[in-house]
C-alpha cells in the first residue's frame, strides 16, 4: 500500500472522501491545495489500515449509509475527523452529474462537498443510540408482520364465509370458538392451518411485548426520554425514538431547524418576493415523523377535553383549517417545543406564552 501522506511535490492529505459499499470502498484524497493525491479502491478490511497512515486530524467524509456510523466511530478512535454527509447534499457536487455516477466520482463528490464551509454534517451516533434504534426497527417490523398475519387469517376465514368485525381484539375474541365450531364449513386441514397462523400471531405478540419492555426501560432510565414524554402527544415510544435518533439537540440552531430536519415544514416554491408554500417536505427520518404525527392525532382528538393554551390552539386550528392541517401543525409545534425543552433544560409548560425577541 503506497504512502500518500508524504511526498516532495505534494503536501499531506487534509481531506478524504470515502464511498462505502459492502465489499469494496473507494477513497479520494486531496491535499491543502485541493490537488488529488490518490483515488483508489480498497477492500473493507483494508480501510482502517489505510486510514491509520493519514495525518492526525485529517477529515474523512462519507455518505450516510447503514455502516457509516460504525466506520466513523472507528476513524474517530484513530484521531481522525470523521464526518457523515446526507446523500442529497453530495449529489450536486458530482462533476459528471446524474449520468456519470460511479464509485470514483461519488468519492470525489463527497470529498468536494465536505470542503464547503456551510456544509451540514450528521453527528455520529453512539453504540447506545444505535442499539436502542435496533429495538425500534425490530418493533416496526414485528408490527408489519403482525398486521399481515391478522389480515391473512381474515382472508382465509372469508373464503369459508366467515366475516367478523374490524380490529385485532374482535377477531382474537372469536377465533378460538370459530376453530372449535363444527357447524361451519372449515375443513380439517383448514382448521390446522388457521391454528398454525394463530400460534404465529401469539408469538408476534410476545415479540412485540418484549420490544415494548425494552422501550419502557429506556424511558425509565433516561432523563431525556422522561422529559420528552411530558409533552402533549409524545409518549414513551416517541420520546425514546427521538432521543435515540437525535442525541444532542444542540446540533440544531433553533426549533424551526429541527422541525425542518424532520420534514414537517412546507415545501417552498417562492420567487420574486412571492411566497408559495406546498405540502410538507417529508425529509429526514420517516419513522420519527410518523410517530410525532400519530401522537399529534391523539392530542388533537382530545384537545376539547383540556383547557391549556396548546390544546385550545389545536382545537381552534382544527375548526378553522381542518383535521389534517391541525395534526401536522401540532406535530411541528411539538418538534419546536421538544428542541426548546431539551436545549434549555426547562420543564414543559402547556400554558407557556412565547415572546419573539425584538430585533436590534
Amino acid at each position: 500500500m503506497e504512502q500518500i501522506t508524504r511526498g516532495t511535490g505534494r503536501g499531506e492529505a487534509v481531506r478524504v472522501g470515502v464511498d462505502l459499499a459492502k465489499r469494496v470502498i473507494q477513497v479520494h484524497a486531496v491535499d491543502g491545495a485541493d490537488r488529488v493525491l490518490t483515488s483508489r479502491t480498497l477492500r473493507r478490511d483494508q480501510l482502517i489500515e489505510w486510514c491509520a497512515r493519514l495525518p492526525a486530524g485529517c477529515m474523512v467524509a462519507m455518505e450516510a449509509s447503514s455502516s457509516a456510523h460504525h466506520w466513523a466511530r472507528k476513524l474517530i478512535a484513530l484521531g481522525l475527523d470523521a464526518r457523515i454527509l446526507s446523500a442529497q447534499l453530495v449529489s450536486p457536487y458530482r462533476q459528471e452529474g446524474h449520468t456519470g455516477k460511479n464509485d470514483a466520482n461519488d468519492a470525489a463528490a463527497i470529498c468536494e462537498a465536505a470542503s464547503r464551509p456551510r456544509m451540514r454534517f450528521i453527528p455520529v451516533k453512539s453504540i447506545e443510540q444505535q442499539s436502542m434504534l435496533c429495538v425500534h426497527r425490530l418493533r416496526e417490523g414485528i408490527k408489519a408482520d403482525r398486521t399481515a398475519c391478522i389480515n391473512r387469517i381474515r382472508g382465509l376465514l372469508l373464503e369459508f364465509g366467515l366475516a367478523f368485525a374490524q380490529g385485532p381484539r374482535e377477531l382474537q375474541a372469536v377465533l378460538n370458538e370459530v376453530l372449535e365450531d363444527a357447524s361451519n364449513e372449515l375443513g380439517t386441514l383448514a382448521r390446522l392451518t388457521l391454528q398454525r397462523a394463530q400460534t404465529q400471531w401469539r408469538e408476534l405478540d410476545q415479540h412485540l411485548a418484549w420490544c415494548d419492555e425494552r422501550i419502557a426501560a429506556h424511558a425509565q432510565a433516561n432523563e431525556a426520554v422522561k422529559t420528552a414524554a411530558t409533552l402533549l402527544g409524545i409518549g414513551p415510544v416517541t420520546a425514546s425514538a427521538v432521543v435515540a435518533t437525535v442525541g444532542d439537540f444542540r446540533q440544531f440552531k433553533n426549533g424551526a431547524q429541527f422541525g425542518a430536519w424532520i420534514g414537517l415544514t412546507p415545501r417552498q416554491y417562492s420567487s420574486g418576493g412571492n411566497s408559495r408554500l406546498g405540502g410538507i417536505t417529508k425529509r429526514g427520518d420517516t419513522y420519527l415523523r410518523s410517530l410525532l404525527i400519530q401522537g399529534a392525532k391523539s392530542a388533537v382528538m382530545t384537545a376539547h377535553r383540556r383547557s391549556d393554551r396548546i390544546s385550545a390552539w389545536a382545537a381552534a386550528l382544527r375548526d378553522r383549517s381542518g383535521w389534517q392541517k391541525a395534526v401536522v401543525a401540532l406535530a411541528n409545534k411539538n418538534a419546536r417545543i421538544l428542541w426548546a425543552v431539551m436545549t434549555r433544560g426547562a420543564a414543559f409548560d402547556a400554558d407557556h406564552l412565547s415572546v419573539k425577541p425584538v430585533s436590534a
